[in-house]
């Protein structure tokens, strides 16, 4: 009954969070990024996937357009942050017990949900 509503609420909860750390790196650069692909031996040119990733994306997921693959861009997005900035920590745990990457997981999965979702009917198109 109230599916669309909630399909409304992930969109937003995932679009408008993601979208403080694309923000946040439009603000500062990708430099970080930049030395985190260095460190792996991948070409820097990739860090501007960043913007893709973590602005466009949430922007679009939040109007609701094209939601089930920019929900994809994101949690190929998430899978690539995992791997150059968390790596070391799948299996850690932080001091205060909490798992040391759920919050890039909450993102990952989040986004995967909306990839088996779609946007459902509060947006601009339906997937």
């Amino acid at each position: 009954m109230y599916s669309d509503a909630g399909k409304l609420i992930l969109r937003f909860m995932v679009g408008g969070l993601m979208l403080f750390h694309g923000v946040h790196k439009a603000i500062h650069g990708v430099g970080f990024v930049k030395g985190m692909l260095n460190g792996h031996g991948l070409p820097e040119i990739l860090s501007y996937g960043v913007y893709v990733g973590e602005i466009l994306a949430p922007l679009f997921l939040i109007i609701g357009w094209k939601s089930r693959w920019w929900a994809g861009i994101l949690v190929f997005n998430m899978i690539t942050a995992i791997y150059l900035a968390h790596g070391a920590d799948i299996f850690s745990i932080t001091p205060q017990g909490a798992w040391s990457i759920e919050l890039p997981m909450l993102f990952l999965l989040s986004a995967l949900a909306i990839v088996f979702l779609g946007s459902g009917k509060y947006a601009i198109s339906q997937d």
